[in-house]
């Protein structure tokens, strides 16, 4: 079975090329204490068994700066893929999306409930709907990173953009004991989960195939969150493939590929 992690990132070595520069101006513990940069990725990738890896900005050491990404990807662009951040309430986020496409990145990430962030972002907030309605246009995959809390402002911009794919970072944290505002989005059908660690470590396996038969395993796809996740990337994905045991060869199949490459065109 093929494998294309959704969710890993990668931080250079060399930060007078590539400065820090985190949101919230504080850097993420981890991003400091156990960087991975991209040959280190692409080996960790090669000891997994992974195909194919979409790297996320690492928005806690060097906010919208997404240099290393475009880099990193231009150097494999066999083996990886890249989602971009900008600051979607800026004036000039349009244009900062399209440049960022035209540097080969295929999707744009909304930052806007990250650790070391502000927490009184909307994500419905009107000044983002040109970043939104831009990527969208461009053909680009949205992906969010909310609470539960912030649910209903997904819904908002569901609403709003009905059309283009859009992708719920570590499926909004859910809370098992009141799932019902994240499983009550599965009527959109533009909507798409990424189960991550954080998932496979917080949630009980019986929620996880709860939420994949609700939306559909063509609707969930999987991510590592490496190295922000604590483990090598090999026991990330085992621990994922155990969580997940109890569903279909051709379910996790889709969780494990399929629907990676349906949601980002490759």
């Amino acid at each position: 079975m093929s494998v294309v992690d959704i969710h890993p990132h990668v931080i250079s070595r060399d930060a007078r090329r590539y400065p820090f520069a985190p949101l919230g101006g504080k850097q993420s513990d981890w991003s400091r204490e156990r960087p991975v940069d991209a040959g280190q990725m692409l080996a960790a990738m090669d000891e997994a068994g992974i195909e194919r890896s979409v790297l996320v900005q690492a928005s806690t050491c060097y906010g919208h700066d997404n240099k290393y990404l475009a880099d990193s990807v231009a150097a494999y662009p066999q083996r990886f893929s890249g989602v971009f951040s900008v600051d979607v309430l800026a004036a000039d986020a349009p244009e900062q999306v399209r440049y960022w496409k035209r540097k080969g990145l295929i999707g744009l990430r909304v930052f806007v409930a990250g650790h070391t962030t502000r927490q009184d972002v909307r994500l419905d907030d009107p000044r983002s709907f040109p970043a939104w309605d831009c990527a969208l246009q461009e053909g680009l995959t949205v992906a969010v990173q909310a609470r539960a809390a912030g649910l209903p402002e997904l819904e908002a911009m569901l609403q709003r953009f009905p059309r283009g794919k859009v992708a719920l970072d570590h499926m909004a944290r859910p809370d098992v004991a009141n799932p019902d505002a994240l499983l009550a989005l599965a009527k959109y059908e533009n909507l798409y989960l990424k189960l991550t660690t954080h998932n496979v470590h917080d949630l009980p396996a019986e929620f996880l195939h709860r939420v994949v038969n609700h939306f559909g395993a063509g609707r969930v796809a999987w991510g590592s969150n490496y190295p922000a996740a604590e483990g090598k990337l090999n026991e990330l994905l085992a621990a994922a493939r155990a969580a997940l045991s109890g569903l279909t060869d051709a379910e996790r199949e889709w969780i494990f590929a399929r629907t990676a490459k349906i949601l980002y065109s490759l």
